[in-house]
């Protein structure tokens, strides 16, 4: 049976690490705002700066660690997919498409089918 454990950040240096990028990521948007009097370069650059600080401190983090580690893997099993072909593709997607067009059309006549049992035939609605 698989082991079902919660990984969290354990050491006391990664969650600094982490409060470190979250205070970064916030910074930036203070930074940005209260630069609007210094000009667009000015707000961009600070912006851009505290956003990079922020992804380069949570890169060295242990959780940072494993975001890149699962997006390699994520990436080397994506590598291994088999790709169909464009007519396979095509065809795929008409069957998709006749089947969606057959199922709106059966559910259209159920409903109007039942509209006129129920209104006209049972209650005597329409005239």
């Amino acid at each position: 049976m698989a082991s079902s454990e919660v990984q969290t950040v354990n050491t006391s240096a990664d969650k600094a690490k982490l409060a470190v990028a979250v205070v970064l990521l916030l910074g930036a948007f203070v930074a940005f705002y209260l630069l609007s009097g210094r000009g667009a370069l000015a707000q961009w650059g600070a912006l851009i700066a505290c956003l990079v600080a922020a992804v380069v401190v949570f890169g060295v983090s242990e959780s940072g660690k494993r975001l890149v580690a699962f997006g390699r893997d994520s990436w080397r099993e994506a590598k291994k997919v088999v790709w169909p072909a464009r007519k396979e593709a095509i065809q795929m997607t008409a069957y998709v498409f006749a089947f969606v067009f057959v199922m709106a059309l059966f559910l259209w006549l159920t409903d109007k089918t039942l509209e006129w049992l129920f209104y006209d035939l049972i209650l005597g609605w329409r005239k």
